[in-house]
């Protein structure tokens, strides 16, 4: 069982130990668009989704995050159907039309095989629109793979900044004996440790420039429900989930 632990901690230590720049990189164009008014916008389809509900509306995270959700692409709207969904050429495009990103904003984008048409096609259309691409990726699952999309790319090949998972090719990463099939997904688990890192270290530059970083608190704690309701009508015009 605790096989999955040492598995994880090896797979973190090989993220802190390669992919500390890019990550720094990431952090320091997420403090620009904060810094600046504007809000870290996320995508991801399938599994990809739930980094975006890690962001978004968290209790010690940021407020300023625009997690677009698109229920067609969620394995709980129909799971066969999401991954059909996730090879529709044109569904980035309009999905990203109704995200409220502008020129000169940021969108982090996840998929561990980055080769999917929506998300290839989501940073193709993001980059077309004057953002700035962030892509959470493993580099060794993708080149693994072949290229799914009309774009004739990878989503590491698009991206302004890439982060490499290092989620070995298949995703599931623990052998048990008898059985052929790895198992234990690790991509959500070192996405979601990767994009809190970065959440902190974006909020300790905001400290940095002199700037009240926007976090949220816990409605559970004394004051948490005022100190929330003050932030969210501030972010509310530019994020409509809010």
């Amino acid at each position: 069982m605790y096989r999955y632990f040492d598995v994880v901690r090896s797979l973190l230590n090989a993220v802190q130990a390669s992919e500390c720049e890019s990550m720094e990189r990431a952090s320091e164009l997420i403090t620009e668009s904060i810094a600046r008014g504007r809000v870290l916008h996320y995508f991801g389809a399938g599994h990809s989704h739930v980094l975006g509900d890690e962001l978004f509306y968290r209790a010690g995270g940021l407020v300023p995050v625009n997690a677009i959700q698109e229920p067609s692409l969620m394995v709980t709207g129909g799971a066969s159907k999401s991954t059909k969904m996730e090879q529709l050429p044109g569904l980035a495009a309009i999905v990203l039309s109704e995200s409220r990103l502008e020129p000169g904003d940021v969108i982090m984008i996840a998929s561990n095989s980055g080769v999917n048409q929506v998300p290839v096609e989501m940073a193709s259309e993001a980059k077309k629109a004057g953002a700035r691409v962030i892509a959470l990726t493993s580099i060794a699952s993708s080149r693994a793979i072949p290229v799914l999309n009309s774009v004739g790319a990878r989503l590491c090949d698009l991206a302004d900044v890439v982060i490499d998972t290092h989620v070995p090719y298949g995703d599931a990463a623990v052998e048990v004996d008898g059985l052929e099939q790895k198992v234990g997904p690790v991509s959500t688990a070192i996405g979601v440790a990767i994009v809190n890192a970065i959440v902190v270290r974006v909020i300790q530059k905001l400290i940095e420039r002199g700037i009240d970083p926007p976090i949220l608190r816990s409605a559970n704690v004394p004051g948490g429900t005022d100190h929330n309701a003050a932030q969210l009508a501030r972010y509310r015009p530019l994020v409509k989930a809010l």
